[in-house]
């Protein structure tokens, strides 16, 4: 019997954009949705999915990235949480196989992600295509949510989730974990949480989040997968 799964989705306005990724993957799936209204100012109506399949938690103060993940981790029950932001759009059904790679040997399973670039010191990335990766991006991350929280979880010093995602990689890497880029029937819109906050924001938050992988990781190559 399959593992069971959960998709979790933070809101922070944009609602007609969330409403198409929940809409498309209500569409494709019977998978239970569960959408974190990230604060006072982003309120939804209480039947604003108008479907049993997502469940909406409404918080008056906003948290960061890296608490709001720690509350899906704790507050549900399932096998594996898929951690997915509302830019990305189900184009079919990714949940199946999805779920067969996370019961294959992996602890991480994502549509986007890459190698650590040794050669520069670890600042940067590439993305080799599907396979084994040192780390995964959040546009769809799915987690086994025992490992992962077992590992520490994500870091409640990432307000902001740009390299974050990167950080909580290479922390299920440190424990052990493995980590597999899958191709998936996905597609993705304006990611507002990129292109729509400011700049000077975006920038400052993301180079902490970088800072803190390179002082905690740099170095650790032993962590990394196979180069290919």
């Amino acid at each position: 019997m399959a593992g069971s799964i959960r998709i979790c989705l933070i809101a922070e306005g944009f609602t007609e954009d969330l409403l198409s990724c929940v809409t498309s993957i209500t569409n494709h799936t019977t998978t239970p949705i569960s959408v974190y209204a990230n604060g006072k100012s982003n309120w939804l109506a209480d039947d604003f999915f108008k479907t049993n399949q997502v469940s909406l938690i409404q918080e008056k103060n906003p948290l960061g990235w890296g608490n709001v993940i720690n509350y899906f981790l704790n507050t549900f029950t399932e096998d594996y949480l898929i951690i997915m932001d509302p830019s990305t759009i189900f184009t079919s059904d990714p949940i199946p196989i999805t779920v067969s790679k996370l019961e294959s040997g992996f602890q991480g399973v994502g549509w986007k992600g890459g190698l650590v670039n040794i050669d520069d010191q670890w600042r940067t990335t590439t993305d080799c295509g599907a396979g084994e990766v040192d780390v995964l991006f959040s546009y769809f991350f799915a987690l086994d949510r025992k490992f992962t929280l077992a590992a520490g979880g994500a870091n409640p010093s990432a307000k902001y989730y740009r390299n974050a995602d990167l950080e909580l990689s290479l922390v299920i890497r440190s424990a052990g974990g493995k980590l597999m880029q899958v191709d998936l029937p996905l597609e993705q819109g304006r990611h507002h949480g990129y292109h729509d906050v400011d700049p000077d924001y975006r920038e400052k938050n993301s180079r902490k989040n970088y800072q803190r992988i390179l002082d905690r990781f740099r170095g650790k190559n032993e962590i990394l997968s196979p180069r290919r």
